[in-house]
Parts: structure tokens; sequence; C-alpha cells
């Protein structure tokens, strides 16, 4: 059964960077498209970025476009969000999830997720 662990969630201060961390166990991340979605309080969740598993040709929303860069470690069952001039309004719970297909930005076709992790911007 494949699990995600994320870590690397914390307060920082507008401008400010941050390193999101995602491991996956009982399976290859190798065989996985990776992604990063978000959800802030009373909002619905937001896809971020994702990764395929084979070409690894990454793909972001726009609010988030040359702020934000995802990528993968294969070697270490691993993909990561490098977060950067982060604002207010990027604060929510990130979460990974992986699917064994194609990538797509819809939450409700992936089916393994992490419990999240909470990242807060101030201003």
């Amino acid at each position: 059964r494949v699990q995600l662990v994320e870590s690397g969630g914390e307060s920082v201060q507008a401008g400010g960077s941050l390193l999101l961390s995602c491991v996956l166990s009982g399976g290859a991340s190798r065989d996985y498209c990776l992604a990063w979605f978000r959800q802030a309080p009373g909002k619905e969740r937001e896809w971020v970025a994702h990764i395929s598993a084979t070409s690894g040709i990454t793909y972001y929303n726009n609010s988030v476009m040359d702020r934000m860069i995802i990528s993968r470690d294969n070697a270490k069952n691993s993909a990561f969000l490098q977060m950067s001039n982060l604002k207010p309004e990027d604060t929510a719970m990130y979460y990974c999830a992986a699917r064994d297909y194609s990538c797509i930005d819809r939450a409700n076709l992936y089916p393994y997720w992490g419990q999240g992790t909470q990242v807060t911007v101030s201003s």
C-alpha cells in the first residue's frame, strides 16, 4: 500500500523560502506521477504542480509559476517542492499526492495522499 509523508512546512515571513519534501513508501516512486496540492482554510484543494513518472516533465499552477519548483529523486523515493518569494496567499496545508497514470491537475483522480504539512506566510 502506497503511503506518502510530507515534511518541511513552517511559518515564514513574506519573501522567504521553504523546501517541502515527500517520501513515498510501499512502492517505487518512479512508477508514479507525483503532485503537490494545497488547501487554505475555507477553500477547495488546489493543484500546485506535478511531475511525470517517466519523462520528468513538470507543470505548474500559474499562481506559483516562477516561484516554486517541483522535482523528484527516484533513488530516494522522494519528491520536493522548492518554494521561494513566498506570499501570504501561499498560506495553506500542502499535500503530496501520487497516481500511477499520467499526471493530471484534478485532486479527485489521485488515490494516494499524505497527511499534509502546514505552510504559514506572514506579511
